[in-house]
């Protein structure tokens, strides 16, 4: 018996174990495997068309996210806008206020500084009116120290007061 050429008996054996086990496995073993073939076939495609479904479903999503996206940012540009307008309207204001109460003080001190000004003219007047009457005093002193000089004033002073009067 060579191992490359086999009987012809050996050959027919085999064919007939061979054609018993493909009958067996085309009769009971082949309907099952198509079956599951199929149903795996069936739930591959029905994956796809439900990918297919949800990849849709999210394309909508992500429009949306995005149109939402776009209406917030014109939202939050338009809050920002408006609270500038408030800040500078309130700064407007500040500033206002400032000036009147500015303009308020300044009514004040310019007030308090001309009646300061009236006290020291005053009390310069004063001064000056007490100094007139010490150095008139001196000097009525020293020209009037004799009694002919008090004389000649009071002659002096009587004439005028004839030259005055009315008559």
């Amino acid at each position: 018996m060579s191992l490359l050429t086999p009987e012809p008996g050996l050959l027919f054996w085999m064919s007939i174990a061979f054609g018993i086990t493909l009958f067996i496995l085309i009769k009971f073993a082949l309907p099952p495997i198509l079956k599951a073939v199929e149903k795996r076939k069936t739930y591959v495609d029905e994956s796809i068309l439900e990918a297919k479904k949800v990849k849709e479903e999210l394309e909508h999503v992500k429009e949306i996210g995005e149109s939402l996206l776009v209406e917030t940012r014109k939202q939050q540009a338009e809050m920002i806008k408006e609270a500038s307008k408030i800040q500078e309207q309130m700064l407007q204001d500040a500033r206002e206020k400032a000036g009147l109460e500015s303009e308020k003080i300044i009514g004040v001190a310019r007030k308090q500084i001309q009646s300061e000004k009236e006290i020291a003219l005053q009390s310069i007047r004063e001064e000056v009116a007490k100094l007139s009457i010490d150095l008139t005093e001196k000097i009525l002193k020293e020209e009037l120290s004799t009694d002919k000089e008090q004389m000649k004033m009071i002659d002096r002073l009587l004439d005028e007061i004839e030259i005055t009067s009315p008559q």
